[in-house]
């Protein structure tokens, strides 16, 4: 997989959970047959290391993941194209699902732990960040001008602006014993509550302008427009330091990367209630040598 390159490889997985979709989807879609494939781990994943940059990829089919919160009815069959790149959008948009209508990362976890903690003296955190925040700022103008000299009357008109900066990501750092646990949590915007762990209420899901059925186009968006997110230090916490002896410098030291991801579906441009929370663990080993 590595030999193959990101574009390469990310075409190919998609094929292999395409195929792997196809097929669960059609054996539960079976009225004789009971099944619940699960997955405790990826379909695929490695990790990497170089200097300054440590990399873990993973890939597993949504439809195999394990559901943490779902709403009924159960969902359509259809919501499974999100997680396709093979086919149009002129042919997803026919199936009734268009890309827009896909899972999105509501909670991320990560646990880094040295393996072997021997050379390990300390370790510091600094502090996370603040509480989601919505600021609204209201500006409001009123203008007149007079009719000209052989009228008589004042025209007035007043005009509203609001200007509102959301901040819809949550991150906590904390550590135990040698341990970082990092944690990103993605809020309503409207009411605060985790997403991973709430549903929208229905009257929210009424709402044509809500964040969430604008969540790839509007300004305000809290992911990127191909459905991804980005957290950068400047934003989501600085650093966690371990402090090792001197005598582990030019050695390679192991660390272990356990981690947990969390898909939800909300409805974006489709109207149905249907909602879900998926979760995925992974664990990955890494070696990093100290110069």
């Amino acid at each position: 997989m590595k030999l193959l390159g990101s574009n390469m490889e990310e075409q190919w997985m998609n094929s292999i959970n395409l195929g792997i979709t196809n097929w669960i989807a059609e054996l539960q879609g079976d009225n004789h047959m009971t099944l619940n494939l699960k997955t405790p781990s990826p379909l695929v994943s490695y990790a990497i290391s170089t200097f300054g940059l440590w990399k873990v990829q993973l890939y597993c089919p949504i439809i195999a993941m394990d559901v943490t919160k779902s709403s009924n009815p159960s969902p359509d069959e259809r919501l499974w194209c999100d997680v396709i790149r093979l086919v149009t959008e002129t042919l997803m948009n026919e199936r009734g699902a268009g890309t827009t209508e896909k899972h999105f990362p509501s909670r991320i976890s990560l646990q880094l732990t040295p393996t072997l903690q021997s050379n390990v003296l300390s370790i510091s955190v600094s502090k996370s960040s603040e509480n989601p925040t919505r600021e609204i700022g209201l500006e409001r103008t009123i203008e007149g001008s007079f009719d000209p000299p052989n009228s008589i009357g004042l025209k007035v008109s007043a005009g509203e602006n609001v200007t509102m900066s959301l901040k819809p990501w949550k991150f906590e750092q904390s550590v135990y014993g040698d341990t970082a646990n990092l944690n990103w949590f993605l809020h309503d915007s409207e009411d605060g509550r985790e997403v991973c762990s709430s549903k929208p209420s229905k009257i929210a899901l009424l709402l044509p302008k809500t964040w969430f059925k604008h969540r790839y186009s509007s300004v305000y968006r809290p992911f990127t427009r191909q459905g991804g997110v980005v957290f950068a230090g400047d934003e989501y916490g600085e650093s966690i330091c371990w402090k090792v002896d001197k005598g582990a410098m030019g050695k390679t030291m192991e660390w272990e990367i356990k981690g947990w991801i969390w898909l939800t579906y909300w409805p974006n441009k489709r109207r149905t209630w249907y909602t879900e929370t998926r979760k995925l663990e992974f664990r990955e080993i890494l070696h990093l040598t100290l110069v």
